[in-house]
C-alpha cells in the first residue's frame, strides 16, 4: 500500500436548486482537479455531504466519480463508505470494491461511540476484513463524530487486527497524538492531514499529503506553500499559511462549511447549496463575500477552470 504524497481535495456534491445532486458536472469537476494537481478525491466525506445522502445517493455518487476518473491514474478516488451501522457500511465497502475504488475510509461511530481503541478497532475490522484487497483509511474528525480516542492508541490495537489498515485522515489539532502516529511502527502508516489552516504545522512533523475542502479552490496556495517549505523559504511558507488562514476564516464569518460552495461559485463552478440544516448564504451576503476575498489580494492563488 504507497503512501499518499500531495493534495487530496474532499469534494462538494452539486445541487440544483431543489437539492437534487447534478451527477452530470462531476466530469468537469474531476478535470478541475486535475488541471489543479490535484492527485485524490476523498468522496461522501464531510465537505461532501455524505451523512446528509440517502444510501442510494451515496452509492451514485461513488459511481459517477469512479466513472469520471477512470482511464486517468492521477486522480485516486477515496470513499467514505459510512460510520454509524457496521453492516451498511460493509455494503458500501463492498459495492466500492465493485466500482474499483482506490481505497475506503471509516468514521468512527457518532451515536452510539465506542468506550475506548479496542472498541474502535473492532468496529472498523468489521468493515476492513469485507474488502481484504482495498486499502482501508479511518477518518478521524473527532469534533463532529464526538470520538476522541486516540489514534496512537488506535494504531496499537488496529495493527495487527486490520491487515489492510493503509493510514488515518487525520482532522484534529493534537500534533503530539499525530507525530506519535507518523512515527508508529518505523512510519508504517499513512497519516493524511485534515486541517488546511494547519498544515504547514503538519509537514513540519514529516506529512507528506493532505486531504481538505480548501483544496478544491485553492490548490496553488498549498502547492507553492509546500514548494516553499521544502525549499528552505520558511518565511514564503509562513507568509502563505496566513493567506490560507485569512481566506478560512471568511467561512466563520458567512457561516461556516456552506461557504466552501461560496468559493466554488467565486472560482467559477457552481456547486448549489448545502442541504439542512446547514445555513447557506444569501444573495446580498454574497456580495459582501465577493468583496471579502477580493480584499484577499491572492487571485492567483485559486484553482483555476
Amino acid at each position: 500500500m504507497n503512501k499518499i504524497e500531495g493534495l487530496i481535495a474532499a469534494p462538494f456534491t452539486p445541487m440544483d436548486e431543489k437539492g437534487e445532486i447534478v451527477f452530470g458536472k462531476i466530469p468537469d469537476y474531476v478535470r478541475l482537479l486535475l488541471k489543479n494537481k490535484v492527485v485524490g478525491a476523498f468522496i461522501n466525506g464531510s465537505t461532501g455531504e455524505g451523512v446528509s445522502l440517502s444510501q442510494k445517493e451515496r452509492i451514485q455518487l461513488t459511481e459517477h466519480w469512479i466513472k469520471a476518473a477512470s482511464g486517468t491514474k492521477e486522480l485516486k478516488i477515496i470513499n467514505l463508505v459510512g460510520g454509524t451501522s457496521y453492516k451498511e457500511s460493509i455494503e458500501n465497502a463492498q459495492h466500492s470494491r465493485e466500482c474499483g475504488v482506490d481505497a475506503i475510509a471509516l468514521l468512527a461511530p457518532y451515536y452510539f461511540k465506542p468506550a475506548n481503541a479496542g472498541l474502535l478497532a473492532e468496529f472498523c475490522a468489521k468493515v476492513a476484513e469485507a474488502v481484504p484487497d482495498i486499502p482501508f483509511y479511518f477518518y478521524h474528525i473527532p469534533v463532529l463524530s464526538g470520538c476522541y480516542v486516540s489514534m496512537y492508541d488506535f494504531l496499537q490495537e488496529a495493527d495487527t487486527m486490520i491487515p489492510n489498515l493503509a493510514g488515518i485522515k487525520y482532522t484534529h489539532e493534537d500534533f503530539m497524538d499525530f507525530q506519535s502516529c507518523l512515527n508508529f511502527m518505523n512510519r508504517k502508516y499513512d497519516m493524511l492531514w485534515g486541517r488546511d489552516e494547519n498544515l504547514l504545522s503538519a509537514l513540519v512533523l514529516g506529512a507528506r499529503g493532505g486531504v481538505g475542502s480548501t483544496f478544491n479552490y485553492a490548490a496553488p496556495l498549498y502547492y507553492q506553500l509546500i514548494d516553499a517549505f521544502e525549499n528552505g523559504d520558511l518565511d514564503k511558507a509562513r507568509k502563505l499559511q496566513q493567506q490560507s488562514i485569512d481566506m478560512i476564516r471568511l467561512l466563520g464569518k458567512y457561516g461556516g462549511i456552506a461557504t466552501g460552495k461560496a468559493y466554488m461559485r467565486y472560482i467559477g463552478f457552481e456547486c448549489g447549496e448545502f442541504r439542512l440544516p446547514v445555513k447557506n448564504m444569501s444573495d446580498d451576503a454574497y456580495k459582501e463575500f465577493e468583496k471579502d476575498v477580493h480584499d484577499l489580494q491572492m487571485q492567483e492563488l485559486f484553482s483555476s477552470l
